[in-house]
């Protein structure tokens, strides 16, 4: 595994957050240069991609709400220090 997320042991990764953002973001751009393809197979990727647009970003509502949560709960994070779970 690559470890992608921000962790005590990879302290400089990602937030779940930003993960899902810039993918959703790369969908996008890559959903533009389709959008005026007639070809039945070109609208059926476009349709899966605006699907799969949904549903990232309504997972980066989850996550969002996952963070306030912690924050709200547990306050800023602690390097070296879970917030929840165990190290």
């Amino acid at each position: 595994m690559t470890g992608f997320l921000s962790s005590d042991q990879k302290p400089d990764g990602y937030s779940l957050e930003e993960l899902i953002s810039v993918v959703r973001r790369e969908l996008i751009v890559k959903s533009t240069k389709i959008v005026d393809d007639p070809r039945p197979q070109a609208q059926e990727v476009l349709e899966n991609d605006i699907r799969i647009i949904g549903l990232l970003t309504e997972c980066l509502h989850i996550a969002d709400a996952s963070s306030k949560l912690l924050k709200r709960s547990f306050g800023p994070h602690v390097e070296g220090q879970p917030r929840i779970g165990v190290n």
